[in-house]
């Protein structure tokens, strides 16, 4: 055992034989490499593609998919090959994806990133209302769509000291009552229009809140918000709706509200 260590040992000091055999391995790893280069260039991988042209701005669904093999060296650009990246998000909003087309992480996109996403969210005979907020009413950026808030109305009664007529007795008192309840968060943008959270990495300050309510609800709130007299405020709070299997109705919270904002403006017929 010993001679075979020192003849190892022996042939390993002489530099000739150091450097045959240093050449050796570099051919060898050089050989493996190219040659695991070449396979992966090669070898077909299987890649989704779209079935049928797809619109743009619709949800691409399995249906509308199939699946292909394809040498990786002919893949150009960036081309998802994951089908779980596709199924059930959507076509941008600018762009029709042809039938047979690969598909591309530019032509595919999250809802929340359509323009036009808030329309696929609300019912029929619902209109979109617009609240203002900014970063303390949403208690510090808390507010995200999904979530469910309830709607209160806070009024002052102003008198106008020029009016002989101003009743001044109610000056400055304040009502605040729940004016809806179980309202579903849609969208919250920024004053640019941008979903708030729809970039992580770049901070954007909240300022509306979109939400859609039936038209006499509305309406009740348009008034509401038109109450200059009263100097009214619609003021956001958060509920944990959104965390029950079933969350409640969307409802007038108070008819007593109701009755005061109708008495104290016009009434019109639509």
């Amino acid at each position: 055992m010993g001679n075979i260590a020192t003849g190892f040992r022996k042939f390993m000091q002489n530099k000739n034989t150091v450097t045959v055999v240093g050449v050796v391995l570099a051919i060898f790893v050089l050989y493996f490499a190219y040659t695991m280069r070449i396979k992966s260039s090669i070898n077909p991988i299987t890649v989704p593609y779209a079935a049928e042209q797809i619109p743009a701005g619709v949800q691409i669904t399995e249906q509308m998919i199939s699946t292909r093999q394809v040498p990786p060296s002919m893949l150009e650009g960036e081309v998802i090959t994951n089908m779980g990246e596709i199924v059930d998000k959507y076509s941008a909003a600018d762009v029709v994806i042809p039938e047979g087309s690969l598909f591309y992480k530019r032509a595919v996109v999250e809802k929340e990133q359509l323009p036009a996403n808030i329309i696929l969210q609300y019912p029929k005979g619902y209109v979109l209302y617009n609240l203002a907020v900014n970063s303390e009413s949403t208690y510090g950026n808390s507010v995200y769509p999904g979530n469910y808030i309830d709607i209160y109305l806070k009024a002052v009664n102003r008198i106008d000291e020029d009016d002989p007529n101003a009743l001044t007795k109610d000056a400055d008192k304040i009502m605040l009552g729940k004016l809806f309840s179980n309202i579903e968060v849609l969208a919250v943008k920024d004053s640019s229009g941008r979903a708030v959270f729809q970039n992580i990495d770049e901070a954007r300050v909240p300022a509306m809140v979109v939400f859609a309510l039936p038209e006499e609800y509305y309406i009740l709130m348009k008034k509401a918000e038109y109450m200059r007299t009263y100097d009214t405020t619609l003021i956001l709070v958060p509920t944990n709706e959104s965390l029950k299997d079933e969350p409640g109705p969307l409802e007038i919270s108070s008819d007593e509200l109701k009755e005061w904002i109708n008495r104290n403006t016009v009434w019109t017929e639509s």
